[in-house]
């Protein structure tokens, strides 16, 4: 079992940043890849960025190339998304999530992740 909790979400203004934090328990963290995920009003959730279980390697969805980053503490338990230049576009609630099956990845995720966390809103108003 995998607990996660993300933090960090709130309303920001066109162009700004904001870091969203998501703290995980329950198994040993660098064991497994973590993602962020994401789901504006009527739309379906989205695959946004992901990172190996070392940090060494990230995926990002082609929305958020280049503005996003994704990066784990494994000490603190902990992954986070630096979001910058932020759009309206954006707006959306953000999950992480666990795949607990291999540290590794090799792109983005192809099957379903096994742990998600509540969810933390994000609004970007112009």
């Amino acid at each position: 079992q995998v607990q996660l909790v993300e933090s960090g979400g709130g309303q920001v203004q066109a162009g700004g940043s904001l870091r969203l934090s998501c703290a995980a328990s329950g198994r040993t963290f660098s064991g497994y890849a973590m993602g962020w995920f994401r789901q504006a009003p009527g739309k379906e959730r989205e695959f946004v960025a992901i990172v190996s279980g070392s940090g060494g390697t990230t995926y990002y969805a082609d929305s958020v190339k280049g503005r996003f980053a994704i990066f784990r503490e494994n000490a603190e338990n902990t992954v986070y998304l630096q979001m910058n230049s932020l759009t309206l576009e954006d707006t959306a609630v953000y999950y992480c999530a666990a795949d607990v099956q291999s540290p590794v990845v090799r792109g983005p995720p192809t099957s379903g992740m096994d742990y998600w966390g509540k969810g933390t809103l994000v609004i970007v108003s112009q």
